[in-house]
């Protein structure tokens, strides 16, 4: 039993958008990630920190979930800024009930718990949303709240966090979000959205008393990373 997590699979089999165009590491992803995600076991959970697929509907991101489908275990996801397929929990859980997905779980608002841990997130802020204007305050807030409803809706027991964006990085941090992750003594999180030159851009390791990693999946050349063995 295993606690993995990755983020950013950018699965294509449901929109024409494959992520080899982009050359390097991207080449041959989707094969590298099927191979990457062979270590999962049916006792293990999978956290996935969004832009799963580029699929602009459900439907059209059924292709991409019965990929993910032969993955072993329980699989949690949350929402990446390319998400568009992304809607309500009970249409996701309708959507996996019709078609024979089993074990997939939305993090939203809520936590789930691993081995005494809470695995707690949202999608995060970042610095592209301020300056294109194509979102606002209101979604700004909306995603405090829902952070700080998963970490409150965990208790006492010690938190674990995923985003899909970066916290912090360098030249830029997002201090509303740090606030919380030291308000609920959050000790490691886990964030992805970076690619290819902006990996430079991560800051890793311990700040302020919270241990950040980036685990993107070209960051991690395509295979889950374990955070709790």
């Amino acid at each position: 039993m295993a606690l993995y997590a990755i983020g950013d699979l950018h699965l294509c089999l449901g929109a024409p958008k494959p992520m080899d165009i982009f050359g390097g590491a991207w080449v041959g992803y989707m094969e590298k990630l099927k191979e990457g995600l062979s270590v999962i076991t049916d006792e293990d959970t999978l956290v996935l920190m969004g832009d799963l697929s580029w699929a602009l509907d459900l439907e059209n991101a059924k292709a991409d979930f019965a990929w993910l489908n032969e993955i072993p275990g329980r699989k949690i996801i949350l929402k990446g800024n390319h998400d568009y397929w992304w809607s309500t929990v009970k249409k996701f859980d309708g959507f996996c009930a019709v078609n024979g997905f089993e074990n997939f779980h939305i993090l939203h608002n809520n936590h789930f718990e691993y081995e005494g841990f809470a695995i707690c997130g949202t999608r995060g802020w970042f610095f592209e949303e301020e300056r294109s204007g194509e979102h606002d305050e209101k979604v700004f807030k909306r995603e405090l709240l829902r952070l700080e409803a998963s970490l409150q809706s965990a208790g006492e027991l010690p938190k674990l966090v995923f985003l899909h964006y970066p916290p912090r990085y360098k030249g830029y941090e997002c201090p509303e979000i740090l606030e919380l992750l030291k308000k609920y003594e959050v000790r490691s999180c886990f964030y992805g959205h970076l690619h290819g030159a902006s990996h430079g851009l991560a800051m890793e390791g311990v700040w302020d008393g919270v241990n950040f990693k980036l685990l993107s999946a070209d960051r991690l050349n395509f295979k889950p990373y374990c955070v709790i063995p």
